[in-house]
């Protein structure tokens, strides 16, 4: 390859997006930019100009722009001649979207009434108390209409938000088996590989076969795109943002009816914290801005 490269016309029918049911994307300048940053790094990569199979990741917050981005990266591979597979994390999840949240508030709650169970002043006006903020999620951080927060509240939500955090993003809420044994087959060159489709429902849940002869690389398009329980993955690249940034972009995707949600805000917030402990192992970070960062630069904005 030559070194100087200039991002191509973008062909909007030839555009490719992850293999989850019913996902689009909304390709604006920002998401050319970043992308084509991303690319002018990766095509001197010498894995990529020797052919061999490999696995890149665009992972980062909820909404960040990671179907975007990575929609753009496979039409640059695909247009010089790599031919490149979206797959979406979103499809591996052990449980459907409206189920999984269900089970993300069962898991917060369930934590949260057992502290409180031991709790030696238990009174039974606490459980009336918490009955009135369950309606409207208001038992959970940052979502209060009182002024005043008692303190076995803050017990309350500190047993359920640590709860939380490790049910996100662990082997109980994601099939890392399952995409792991893809990424695998993929890289020993299998011809072909059946792939699991969730969409939003259970009953849109399906396995589909798809040909990867021809394939060289697998683009993981995904949340939890460089999590250390996720195996194979050659290039992580983490699209940083605030958690802000990430639901105002969430919003205006519009992908789930519960973006607005205090849970989906505390998802959102233990997420966050998740990647930037991950941040060090990413092979490239790029901000919102379109700036490649480092890992102590990371840490100093989110100090």
């Amino acid at each position: 390859m030559e070194n100087l490269w200039i991002p191509p016309e973008v062909n909007p029918s030839q555009i490719q997006t992850g293999d989850m049911p019913g996902d689009k994307v909304v390709i604006e300048k920002v998401h050319r930019e970043i992308a084509s940053t991303i690319y002018r790094i990766l095509r001197k990569e010498d894995s990529l100009l020797s052919g061999k199979k490999i696995v890149l990741s665009v992972y980062g917050g909820s909404g960040v722009g990671k179907s975007e981005t990575a929609s753009l990266l496979a039409y640059f591979l695909n247009q010089e001649g790599h031919k490149t597979y979206i797959i979406s994390g979103d499809n591996y999840p052990k449980r459907v979207p409206e189920n999984n949240d269900i089970e993300r508030l069962g898991v917060f709650r369930n934590a949260a009434l057992k502290a409180l169970s031991r709790n030696p002043d238990y009174s039974n006006d606490w459980m009336e108390e918490l009955r009135k903020r369950w309606e409207k999620m208001e038992d959970l951080p940052g979502n209060s209409s009182k002024d005043t927060i008692p303190y076995w509240l803050t017990e309350y939500r500190k047993a359920g938000t640590k709860a939380l955090n490790e049910y996100l993003a662990s082997e109980t809420e994601i099939d890392f088996d399952f995409i792991n044994s893809l990424i695998s087959d993929f890289k020993r060159g299998a011809d072909s590989l059946v792939m699991k489709r969730m969409g939003r429902h259970d009953k849109d849940i399906f396995l589909e076969k798809m040909g990867m002869a021809d394939t060289q690389i697998l683009l993981l398009e995904w949340t939890h795109g460089n999590n250390p329980l996720l195996q194979g993955v050659d290039y992580p690249v983490y699209l940083y943002s605030s958690p802000e940034e990430t639901l105002e972009h969430r919003k205006k995707r519009a992908r789930d009816s519960n973006t607005e949600t205090s849970l989906i805000s505390l998802v959102l917030k233990l997420e966050h914290q998740k990647l930037i402990s991950q941040a060090k192992n990413a092979w490239l970070i790029v901000n919102k801005q379109n700036r490649v960062m480092t890992q102590a630069e990371i840490q100093d904005m989110e100090n």
